[in-house]
């Protein structure tokens, strides 16, 4: 799912010497590999009706989007079920930003550190469990809010036990 990156651009209205020199800039920095070539044409010309792997990529692009689906819930209900952490279902891109309840003692270690509490947490969750998330501090949360930002992409397996490392984490 996030294993290959590619992009692509498309410029309207723009005036045409501009756009000739991002397509020059473009063209000179921007050499993606064979696969990440092949992986852009699939995207913006999958396999139709009638071709050969049109129906297996209709399974496949489903199971993952099913998977995707499945993935997301479990997370999102996972850490809804510990106590002190708060969860919105997760739509539309590949991440949750649960918020968590800190004890005081936790917010003056992280004020004695000259940490804030999100990032406390992170490398206390990092440090005790291996799971890597990003302080929501980082992304212009309102004030007083803490929380991290994590992901689904793990098989799903993989996020039940994460959940479970959450949940003895934030018990600690």
């Amino acid at each position: 799912e996030c294993g290959r990156r590619g992009g692509m651009m498309e410029l309207h209205h723009i005036d045409p010497y501009v756009q000739s020199q991002i397509y020059k800039l473009a063209s000179s920095g921007l050499c993606s590999g064979v696969a990440g070539q092949i992986m852009m044409s699939l995207m913006v010309k999958p396999p139709m009706p009638g071709d050969a792997s049109y129906e297996t990529f209709m399974k496949e692009e489903g199971d993952i989007h099913e998977s995707l689906k499945r993935r997301a819930i479990s997370l999102v209900d996972g850490l809804n079920s510990i106590d002190g952490i708060e969860c919105n279902e997760s739509e539309g891109a590949m991440y949750a930003f649960p918020r968590i309840t800190l004890p005081q003692k936790a917010l003056d270690a992280a004020a004695a550190n000259n940490q804030s509490p999100d990032t406390l947490y992170s490398l206390s969750l990092l440090e005790e469990t291996g799971i890597c998330v990003v302080p929501a501090s980082g992304f212009g949360q309102e004030k007083g809010r803490i929380g991290f930002r994590t992901t689904f992409l793990p098989e799903e397996d993989v996020i039940v036990k994460a959940v479970s490392e959450f949940k003895r984490h934030h018990e600690l």
